[in-house]
């Protein structure tokens, strides 16, 4: 594959990193020819820094990689957009995206426009999940919530939709909304473990990143339930059960030392 062509007008080109299922934007950054190479060849994505002068990896601080699905050149061959597997967040406040500032700069929608327009990390952007749902959320009360998103699900299984990512997940079936269940399940380690080292304001906003992704792993695991005909009653029930049983701090010290 010739990759000088892409490097014809300047040694560094603007590339856009986008979430492959959602289609989200996450960043933007710089890649020279030698970082684009080793983006190929290692299958997670490498950008150059201009403020470092030097290559590096993303996540490989962190623990945020971006595993590389398809990269595109554009029309002129002077910018790339490749999609990933994102694991945590992107943007190094935490935000799962670089562009979570709503209207920053300018805003020309009309204020019903505004209105309209479904917020970032909607049910509707993030899950593809009809955006009523956002106002169903808002108004329930807290035990009331997983309720409404159990039977928003149930509801997307039913009835297809091509934009919902959740019909995505049912329409690939067990082994692709296992597999999401993993890895929404590793993220909430990686932020848990990459909060637990800081201090402050730091740490309260690190947590905000743990939050979204026991959020995710909690949907992830309705989409499981739904699919499997397991009812949120079912959970209640065994919990309920637990919370009964006496002795069961030593039954679960025994299990762990048995692990």
């Amino acid at each position: 594959m010739d990759l000088k062509k892409y490097f014809v007008k300047a040694p560094l080109i603007p590339t856009i990193i986008q979430e492959h299922e959602t289609k989200r934007v996450l960043m933007l950054a710089y890649m020279n020819e030698e970082s684009l190479k080793k983006t190929i060849e290692t299958g997670y994505t490498w950008f150059y820094s201009r403020s470092r002068g030097e290559l590096w990896n993303k996540g490989a601080t962190s623990g945020n990689v971006q595993r590389v699905i398809t990269i595109t050149g554009d029309c002129d061959d002077d910018t790339l957009l490749i999609q990933v597997n994102q694991t945590g967040s992107a943007c190094h406040t935490g935000e799962k995206s670089c562009f979570y500032r709503e209207a920053g700069v300018a805003d020309f929608r009309s204020k019903e426009d505004s209105k309209s327009d479904p917020k970032e990390d909607s049910m509707e952007e993030r899950y593809g999940l009809p955006e009523c749902m956002n106002d169903t959320v808002k108004e329930s009360s807290s035990s009331e919530v997983l309720d409404e998103l159990y039977k928003v699900v149930m509801e997307r299984k039913k009835t297809f939709s091509e934009n919902s990512y959740t019909c995505y997940l049912f329409e690939k079936g067990l082994d692709k909304i296992l597999k999401k269940c993993g890895e929404e399940c590793s993220e909430v380690i990686i932020a848990a473990k990459n909060t637990s080292f800081l201090t402050g304001i730091e740490r309260d906003e690190s947590q905000i990143e743990i939050k979204n992704e026991i959020c995710d792993l909690l949907y992830h695991l309705t989409v499981l339930m739904v699919n499997e005909g397991i009812s949120l009653e079912d959970i209640y029930d065994i919990l309920k059960q637990r919370s009964r049983k006496i002795g069961n701090l030593k039954t679960f010290h025994q299990s762990d030392h048995n692990s």
